[in-house]
């Protein structure tokens, strides 16, 4: 049996502390190719945008989660999901289209409008899929997964453990097989196909899906928290010797490789953080600013490319070493400050303000106590908790 999950936000408080060093893998990838290069860190980074692979698997585990036997109709878990991450989009593509048109760059309306409608990853065109902000395709891939999430369930939920595992076995199968298949495609195909296209990616989020709702019904990994840890370590330290050796542009390069087959390895971190959380033991996840980091990075990944495109125009490339070095500091310190500002400003008050409406959808109103008596406690409020679905997710009351 599961035991009861903590009260308040964050039910999984490890997964919520795990989002922000995924952001944060994100962001030292973007400022190692965009910015210029810190001596070890950057080439262990090289790859950092793996991070979104662990999001698209964090936010089929936290779904399932919040979500198994919670009754909840697929209408208002859709308006949950809009009110959890448009408003933000909304503000970032403003935001990049702003920087674009400051720097002299021109925006395609056609993309700015794909990107809002949530559907620009699943165009083949770069000026398509990169929309009116480069990091919001994953959001594309999330609506996808949003869409396709009760059927998922409904699927699944009923279904034996060994269904699951045999399941979850066939999707790394299928990621192993699917990437030499499709190294005849050109190369910007491929990479589309590969990196952004919402079908491919499902492979992660479905595998997602079984641990969350393997957690949730009593399952736990054997591994523990910090193999599982030096785990992704190591894998992203083979990714090394790997770049030396050959080069990305061809299909068994490591940036695909990074990015398609590290999902089993966040799925078994991501277990064992839960398991650890479920289990009452410390993880040092769980202090009062790892939780809010967490919270904050969703906006530090939308934010983050946007403020480095203008200080590099602005500025330009600093010169390598210390100069560098000093611009990382700076770049981080004020991209992480616009996501505080981003996610207090707009994300928090945005979602509470959309899912109030939600909450008057989807419960029914409680009937008035007659005179005399004493009011029941109504149904227990859903929590947002740790993980952010996506990244762009939160999770486990809602902690989706």
């Amino acid at each position: 049996m599961t035991p009861p999950p903590a009260p308040g936000r964050d039910r999984l408080p490890s997964l919520t502390g795990l989002r922000f060093w995924a952001a944060l893998l994100v962001v030292l990838y973007h400022l190692s190719r965009q910015v210029g290069t810190v001596p070890w860190v950057s080439e262990a980074v090289w790859y950092g945008r793996s991070g979104v692979t662990f999001f698209f698997v964090l936010s089929g585990v936290v779904l399932a989660w919040t979500y198994d036997g919670a009754g909840v109709p697929a209408r208002v878990f859709l308006r949950r999901r809009f009110a959890r991450i448009w408003p933000l989009l909304a503000v970032s593509v403003a935001a990049s289209v702003a920087v674009w048109a400051w720097v002299g760059r021109p925006v395609s309306a056609a993309a700015v409008a794909a990107t809002l409608l949530l559907v620009h990853a699943w165009s083949p065109d770069p000026v398509v899929f990169t929309g009116g902000n480069p990091a919001a395709w994953s959001l594309s891939d999330e609506a996808w997964f949003y869409l396709t999430f009760p059927a998922l369930l409904a699927l699944f939920a009923g279904r034996r453990a060994r269904v699951w595992a045999w399941t979850a076995a066939a999707l790394t199968v299928a990621a192993l097989v699917l990437w030499p298949a499709l190294s005849g495609l050109d190369p910007t195909t491929r990479a589309w196909a590969l990196d952004y296209l919402p079908l491919s990616r499902s492979l992660q989020f479905v595998l997602g899906v079984l641990a969350g709702l393997a957690l949730k019904r009593g399952w736990r990994p054997r591994i523990g928290l910090w193999p599982a840890v030096a785990l992704v370590v190591a894998w992203h330290l083979v990714l090394v010797p790997w770049h030396h050796a050959v080069p990305d542009a061809v299909w068994y390069g490591p940036y695909t490789a990074s990015q398609w087959l590290s999902a089993p390895l966040y799925a078994a971190l991501i277990c064992a953080a839960a398991r650890a959380d479920l289990d009452g033991r410390r993880t040092g996840l769980t202090g009062t600013w790892m939780i809010r980091l967490g919270h904050w990075s969703f906006a530090w990944y939308l934010v983050h490319e946007i403020v480095i495109r203008a200080a590099l125009h602005q500025w330009g490339k600093p010169a390598p070493g210390r100069d560098t070095l000093l611009a990382w500091s700076a770049l981080l310190a004020v991209s992480l400050t616009a996501a505080a500002l981003a996610y207090v400003g707009v994300e928090r008050p945005a979602e509470r303000r959309l899912r109030g409406t939600t909450r008057r959808a989807g419960t029914r109103p409680r009937p008035r106590p007659s005179s005399g008596t004493t009011p029941s406690a109504g149904p227990a409020p859903s929590a947002r908790s740790a993980v952010g679905a996506g990244f762009e997710g939160r999770a486990q009351g809602d902690q989706d």
